[in-house]
């Protein structure tokens, strides 16, 4: 028996890698077919299933594609309705892979659908748990996706009984291997872990140690941002199928002169700037946005960006069919083409550019100490991280609210403003957004909290207990 997490940090994604005496299953796969069947090819085995653990909201999956590359069955769990040959599996149905056994748990909550998929090895003992989005480390999936066609305290309540008769009565060393890890919009607040096991989470996950029904509806439901929009396209594109992923890296892989560039941006085009903020600060396209790919570039995209939108991508020298491909695996195939040459080529052609400044924290720190300019601190990380600590007098502003506009009223053009996050890459995105609304005033703050936590600078931390 052999099992690999197959994670994605782009997209805070694991798909698993299951194989037995030559036979191999998926679970939640990438878009992309070539990783599997590479793998396949070089193991010797045979991909026998796909096996989906609910219809994916975050991403579009590769369920579709490798099925038909390979002849193997794709699985979803009871209730599941697709628009593409599938097996709708019961609760209780069992699938054998070489000397294993995959059985399925219906468990409801985040969907009426989503499944885990507990693994019997070849002594029939449970194993291990595919959690999907069902149960994550320290947390559990967010019951608000259904755009109204089911209450969130509806499917709380479903996801408290899935938890509670299913997932509680494995034994303490079965594994759990969870669709999700930290930064994923799936859950509120996923623990930095990508596995865990049942034991650990029934004495550490808030979902799992709260054994009221009403007090836990009530913690599962409190606190939700709203999900990004692109979440409600993609769950649909996963039900009903897509186009082959290879017919779209062709249409989209368009290179396009300074001056086409410059077309397509008349005509509408967004921006998106991939490369590295330490890169992109020094020089960009006016109006451009900057959501890098060292980090979890698909996740922000799909908050940040309207799905609908026609993109035009400027990327470092290689990186634009990754950046490409990355978009398409959020279901963002509304792309003109790229830049050729980048941002060189474009100021080799005369064309404007504009640029952002950034301080380190120790500046940082002595132009807040001498209340240089008295700049606001807007502080954009996730309201858990705020509460943990902050500079006193921050404002905060979480990044996932900047894709309302309406978010941004609060804020004055003719003001200056620090921004930070928790490492520097939020924040550049953030003074990006503001940069191309007409905020000029704006400095960003290299390495964010991480650094900033470290100065001779007023802070406000919880108290110890």
């Amino acid at each position: 028996m052999y099992i690999e997490q197959l994670y994605t940090n782009c997209l805070a994604e694991a798909a698993y890698w299951i194989e037995s005496d030559g036979e191999a299953a998926v679970i939640d796969p990438l878009r992309e077919t070539e990783p599997y069947l590479k793998k396949a090819a070089e193991r010797g085995v045979k991909i026998k299933y796909v096996f989906e653990t609910h219809f994916h909201a975050d991403f579009v999956s590769g369920h579709i594609d490798l099925a038909k590359a390979t002849g193997a069955t794709i699985v979803f769990g009871p209730t599941a309705e697709t628009n593409y040959e599938a097996h709708t599996a019961v609760d209780g149905e069992e699938f054998s892979l070489g000397k294993i056994t995959l059985r399925v748990l219906h468990t409801p909550g985040h969907t009426p659908e989503s499944t885990c998929y507990l693994l019997l090895d070849e002594n029939k003992k449970e194993h291990s748990v595919f959690t999907g989005d069902t149960l994550f480390v320290g947390d559990v999936g967010r019951p608000d996706l259904l755009d109204g066609k089911m209450s969130k305290e509806t499917l709380a309540s479903m996801l408290y009984d899935s938890l509670n008769n299913k997932l509680k009565k494995l034994g303490d060393d079965v594994m759990v291997y969870p669709a999700h890890g930290p930064g994923s919009s799936c859950g509120k607040n996923i623990g930095k872990e990508t596995w865990s096991t049942i034991g650990e989470q029934k004495k550490t996950n808030y979902a799992m140690l709260e054994n009221d029904r009403e007090k836990f509806i009530l913690a599962v439901t409190d606190g939700l941002s709203a999900p990004p929009q692109y979440f409600f396209k993609d769950a649909m594109i996963n039900k009903k199928g897509y186009e082959n992923i290879e017919n779209i890296l062709e249409r989209n892989s368009i290179p396009l002169s300074p001056e086409k560039a410059k077309q397509a941006i008349e005509n509408g085009a967004l921006v998106l700037d991939t490369r590295i903020a330490d890169n992109f600060e020094t020089g960009f396209i006016p109006g451009a946005i900057n959501i890098g790919l060292d980090g979890t570039f698909a996740v922000w995209v799909g908050t940040l960006i309207d799905i609908n939108v026609p993109i035009l991508v400027v990327a470092a020298p290689g990186k634009e069919i990754e950046s490409i491909l990355r978009l398409a695996r959020v279901g963002f195939e509304n792309v003109v083409g790229f830049l050729e040459g980048g941002i060189e080529a474009w100021e080799k052609a005369g064309f404007p550019t504009e640029t952002i400044q950034s301080i380190n924290p120790d500046e940082f720190a002595k132009a807040v100490r001498s209340r240089e300019n008295e700049r606001t601190i807007l502080d954009v990380r996730r309201p858990g991280e705020f509460e943990a600590g902050h500079v006193k007098g921050a404002n905060l502003l979480c990044l996932t609210s900047f894709s309302n506009p309406k978010n941004l009223s609060t804020l004055s053009l003719e003001k200056p403003y620090y921004i930070h996050c928790g490492g520097g890459y939020r924040s550049m995105i953030a003074a990006t957004i503001l940069k191309a609304k007409g905020f000029t005033n704006i400095v960003n703050v290299r390495q964010g909290w991480s650094g900033i936590k470290n100065q001779d600078l007023p802070l406000v931390l919880p108290e110890k207990v």
